[in-house]
């Protein structure tokens, strides 16, 4: 798809979010101002703009018409910018709590400007860390649990729902997920990443013929299942937490796609944490990992038995049956996430920054197991202590 970028779009520089700043009157207007270009990440432009004298802040954040990662020879929709401001506006009606607020927006920059959480630190390092975290799977589950039910058909007007689809098709950025989630890890391909030492373990995962059909059942899930509006990236690197508060962000993946790929993001991600840690330091991520998925039910069935308008909402038995899919889903989809970090583009610290460098190949050929194994086996999967055993298999690739 061409990139088709504004005749008044510019990247902006650290004295224009300034600029920017002060025309919008988001501080005093005799305010002095700083700036500082944060961003990290893979696709944007970040600035934290500061009022020196009381430290008041705001963040903009400016979609690039390329992939940052990658560069210009990696051209990307800006619309990516207004999938996320909507994104974060829709999400905000259900849990304005665990999101951050936006102030402003304009398409044709490709500018959001919004809360400042700065105070808070993502996730993956917090976890990293050794942080606990205590409430993250408890904010998470109750994120997951509420946007999922509230824009899917089970709690939304069916035509309202279908004109939300249309307002969030996001072709570009899914066909990212299509390819490095579900597709390049599972063939010889030039986005693939990963030491020479995992060849064997790669080439099992691509001669796995039994793998690959369950792979492409699950893209072909990806693809096709417009249950709700999905954050689409949800990882650990896109929750803001400390010990009492948490915030999700970076919805510029989401579209309405199938409700179990976001709890499997979310799965998979803590389960790399959970590998990259000693034994006795593990239990705390598959304890949320347990209560995220409760914590969801217990959000999606409350909403459901309160305000579902599916006529066969009351159905004994249909509630349990949707739940039942959609934790299979999300098995299968954290399985295709934990391979693609392990060996795709976009891997992850935790893993990453595992030493000795054995130590780190040995954890790698682990959760290229555990990815394949929760892939094959979901439906034999039926809670996420479960997944827990998988975690216990010796390396014997």
């Amino acid at each position: 798809m061409a990139n088709k970028k504004s005749s008044i779009y510019q990247p902006l520089t650290e004295s224009d979010a300034i600029a920017l700043a002060k025309r919008l009157q988001l501080f005093d207007e005799k305010s002095q101002l700083t700036c500082n270009e944060i961003g990290d990440g893979n696709l944007n432009l970040v600035f934290r703009v500061v009022n020196s004298e009381n430290n008041e802040s705001v963040i903009i954040k400016q979609a690039l018409p390329y992939a940052k990662v990658v560069g210009e020879s990696w051209p990307l929709t800006l619309d990516r910018s207004r999938i996320e401001t909507n994104a974060l506006i829709k999400q905000s009606e259900f849990v304005p709590n665990l999101v951050p607020k936006v102030y402003y927006s304009d398409e044709a920059l490709a500018i959001t400007i919004m809360e400042d959480l700065s105070h808070l630190q993502i996730a993956r390092a917090a976890l990293i860390d050794g942080k606990n975290l205590p409430l993250l799977s408890k904010h998470i589950g109750e994120f997951l649990g509420k946007t999922l039910f509230y824009t899917s058909d089970y709690g939304l007007d069916q035509h309202y729902k279908k004109e939300l689809v249309k307002q969030f098709i996001n072709p570009d950025l899914c066909k990212i997920t299509e390819d490095l989630v579900f597709t390049d890890p599972f063939f010889n391909h030039d986005t693939n990443e990963y030491e020479a030492e995992l060849q064997p373990d790669v080439d099992q995962i691509w001669e796995d013929q039994a793998l690959k059909l369950e792979v492409a059942k699950l893209k072909h899930l990806f693809l096709t299942k417009a249950e709700a509006l999905v954050h689409g990236d949800l990882h650990t690197g896109s929750i803001f937490a400390d010990e009492t508060e948490t915030k999700v962000i970076d919805p510029e993946f989401a579209y309405f796609g199938p409700i179990g790929f976001d709890i499997g993001q979310v799965f998979a991600n803590l389960l790399l944490n959970a590998l990259s840690k000693d034994t006795e330091k593990q239990d705390i991520l598959f304890d949320h990992i347990e209560e995220t998925w409760e914590v969801f039910v217990a959000e999606f069935s409350k909403a459901w038995k309160e305000d579902a308008i599916e006529t066969f909402a009351s159905v004994e038995g249909y509630l349990e049956y949707v739940l039942s899919e959609i934790f299979e889903e999300s098995v299968g989809f954290a399985g295709c996430e934990v391979i693609r970090r392990t060996i795709g583009l976009a891997r992850v610290a935790d893993i990453e920054g595992i030493e000795p460098k054995e130590k780190r190949l040995l954890t790698k050929q682990l959760a290229l197991q555990v990815g394949s194994e929760l892939i094959k086996n979901r439906k034999s999967i039926k809670t996420p202590k479960e997944i827990k055993n998988y975690t216990k298999q010796p390396v014997n690739f």
